[in-house]
């Protein structure tokens, strides 16, 4: 498994590098950074910062679209990319070797540079019946792809309220597919993990009339209290239409990597480029609203690297870097 992921990264960093005679360096000044799929908001907020690590720390930051998470943890591991994007909670997987990690194994090979955004648990429904988690119970649930990080998303929320997958009809898709399956009356409500607004839950809320529905607070405590990495969030009224209150949820953040081999000043200057410059990077993608010193450094799962440390620090935030040994 191993093997393949390094052929199938290795074959995309000999495309881009095939005109250039140090072929693929791993030098400071040129950097391999896994986004997702080019669809989605990795790839193109990816896009962004890439630019400006290159202008303001003089770092070339290839932006490669990717599978995702998972794929770009593994990436990092086998030496082929420097950088990536992942869900705090799939960081935190391959980092303790538990859920999705389970089988291929756990990695310490990355460190964190900063947690960027907010990739909320959005459960939305049209049927009326359904209004609290815990009426989910013996419905047809779309809980995201087997192993996905939606997935264990969805596991996590139900088994708060003493729901196992036992309970449900549980059903296996992608964002599209639910919101299709939805409008057909296939299933009764879905998962979407993603930062608000959604254009699926958009779409189907203009046309449809979808709704979202709450996790109040205790269900918010019991995740948070067995999962670190979730933190409560509020989707505010007005975000969807139709939506005329606030809806109490959990939110994982979108969290950009590095390899723990990137030498400190290198890192340093990277996160510089960053959060110096969020007033630009806003103008460029939405997602850059939510760039923060505070959610950045907010992060208690994996340590961070030193380089990204020592900003922070400068900033008058402090963030662990050591492993524990526990």
């Amino acid at each position: 498994m191993k093997s393949i992921r390094k052929l199938c990264a290795s074959l995309v960093c000999m495309c881009l590098c095939v005109s250039m005679l140090t072929g693929c360096s791993q030098s400071s000044s040129r950097m391999m950074f896994g986004t997702g799929g080019t669809a989605g908001t990795y790839y193109s907020y990816g896009g962004v910062i890439a630019q400006y690590m290159k202008t303001y720390a003089d770092v070339k930051a290839v932006a490669v679209s990717t599978g995702g998470s998972k794929v770009n943890i593994q990436s990092i591991q086998d030496g082929d990319f420097q950088l990536g994007f992942t869900q705090s909670d799939v960081m935190t997987y391959g980092w303790e070797g538990t859920r999705a990690f389970e089988k291929d194994g756990g990695t310490h090979d990355f460190r964190v540079l900063g947690s960027l955004y907010a990739e909320t648990v959005q459960i939305i429904t049209m049927d009326k019946s359904i209004k609290t988690v815990a009426d989910l119970k013996g419905k047809r649930i779309s809980i995201g792809q087997a192993g996905s990080g939606v997935y264990f998303n969805a596991l996590d929320v139900l088994g708060a309220a003493d729901i196992s997958i036992k309970d449900i009809k549980p059903q296996y898709q992608s964002f599209e597919d639910s919101k299709e399956a939805l409008k057909d009356g296939r299933i009764d409500a879905a998962f979407i993990v993603a930062g608000p607004p959604t254009t699926a839950i958009t779409e189907l809320a203009t046309t449809n009339g979808v709704k979202l529905i709450s996790i109040d607070k205790a269900l918010q405590k019991k995740i948070i209290k067995k999962c670190p990495y979730y933190k409560s969030y509020k989707i505010p009224a007005k975000t969807y239409p139709g939506q005329n209150s606030d809806i109490e949820t959990v939110t994982v953040e979108a969290t950009l990597i590095v390899s723990a081999k990137a030498d400190d000043e290198t890192v340093y200057e990277l996160t510089k480029a960053i959060f110096d410059h969020t007033k630009d990077i806003t103008k460029e993608n939405a997602k850059g609203k939510e760039l923060s010193l505070e959610t950045a450094t907010d992060i208690t799962t994996v340590p961070y690297h030193k380089g990204a440390a020592k900003y922070y620090a400068e900033k008058g935030y402090k963030v662990n870097t050591k492993i524990s040994n526990k």
